[in-house]
């Protein structure tokens, strides 16, 4: 006699796969897109403030998406960026201008550091920005120049190597124009090489150097200034500087009365380049004139820039940069102004001083090294 057992067999229901998780909404009432548009209005000053609301927001505030949104709503602002040489420790080190934004009343700026560039001796390096990076271009290490070019991303204020230039440089001219990057001298012509790249242009977007055609006569090795204006590169040498326009190739030498009248570090502003003359004197000059002018309305508001003293465009505004002494202390004032430009009916240069302030103290024999300006 034979037994069945009859074994209730349960049907397998294949397993459904988990929904794909929703990354949570920047705001949560709110579409991203229409998030992103009311974020990218929002003062950078405030982005530390909101990378603390959540992690999708913390991640937004470094994404290029933002900053995208912001150029394309016309909400980018302008920001200042100063390198000092320590002297203390002989190390060149990097900070941005910041305003408090906890006090509305009393908008305090002042320098906060970055962190340190991964070569910090470099003495003599030249420096772009370019969108929202800033470069710092050869320089020469215990007496030796250098190749090597950093990028600081202005953004998420990361150091990054970028690549190197055919020939080793310090104390080169360099200016930005149409998003490439020209660096002019700082070399001895006593090869080939550096014949023929006595001047070398480089385009971020295909990471490659080129050489520029130069003829032999106007090349010298020292650069003590240099200046973009109206899509002309602009090479301060210690004799004779010379200028190089972009769309036509063509190099000139630099108008005699530009050339006497330039002392130290200068800036554009709608076409007029602005320096300091022998005097301690900010003056500019009108390119299209040829002739210096006098800025007028700062003779009690601010000193004789005899030495350390730089400036910067920021949005239009003239931003001076100098040391001032203080006293017999041990410590070395960097102050900064904010001043507004204008010409007036009569073809005269007049500035308005908006603030002037101290925005850091160093060790006494801290020096200004350069500034310039990023829109973020």
């Amino acid at each position: 006699m034979s037994t069945s057992t009859n074994t209730n067999t349960a049907a397998v229901k294949p397993s459904t796969p988990p929904e794909p998780t929703q990354p949570p909404r920047l705001i949560p009432s709110l579409p991203d897109d229409l998030a992103l548009n009311i974020i990218a209005r929002v003062p950078r000053r405030h982005h530390p403030t909101l990378s603390l609301v959540s992690k999708s927001m913390k991640s937004l505030i470094s994404s290029p998406l933002l900053y995208a949104a912001r150029s394309l709503l016309s909400c980018a602002e302008h920001f200042l960026y100063i390198s000092l040489r320590l002297h203390t420790s002989h190390f060149m080190r990097f900070y941005t201008l910041y305003q408090n934004p906890n006090n509305p009343l009393n908008p305090k700026y002042s320098l906060i550091p970055l962190p340190p560039i991964p070569s910090p001796s470099l003495v003599g390096s030249a420096f772009a920005a370019i969108n929202h990076k800033i470069y710092v271009l050869g320089g020469s290490i215990k007496d030796i120049p250098s190749p090597q070019v950093w990028s600081l991303d202005c953004r998420t204020h990361k150091w990054e190597p970028a690549p190197n230039m055919h020939v080793s440089r310090e104390f080169a001219a360099a200016g930005a124009v149409d998003d490439k990057i020209y660096v002019i001298g700082g070399c001895v012509v006593d090869n080939w090489a550096r014949s023929k790249n006595w001047a070398e242009v480089y385009d971020p977007k295909t990471g490659k150097w080129n050489s520029v055609p130069s003829p032999i006569q106007i090349r010298d090795k020292w650069m003590h200034a240099s200046a973009v204006v109206d899509g002309k590169v602009y090479a301060m040498a210690d004799r004779n500087g010379v200028c190089y326009e972009v769309k036509s190739g063509n190099w000139e030498t630099v108008d005699s009365d530009l050339d006497n009248g330039w002392r130290g570090r200068a800036c554009v502003i709608d076409g007029v380049l602005f320096c300091y003359d022998y005097l301690g004197n900010i003056r500019g000059y009108d390119v299209k004139e040829g002739t210096w002018k006098e800025l007028k309305g700062l003779e009690k508001g601010l000193p004789r820039f005899l030495c350390g003293a730089t400036m910067a465009n920021l949005g239009g505004k003239l931003m001076v940069v100098w040391e001032s002494k203080n006293g017999g202390g041990k410590e070395t004032e960097i102050r900064c102004a904010e001043i507004e430009v204008k010409t007036n009916e009569a073809g005269e240069l007049w500035g308005n001083i908006e603030w002037s302030d101290v925005v850091l103290l160093v060790p006494r024999e801290a020096s200004i090294v350069h500034c310039l300006a990023v829109a973020l």
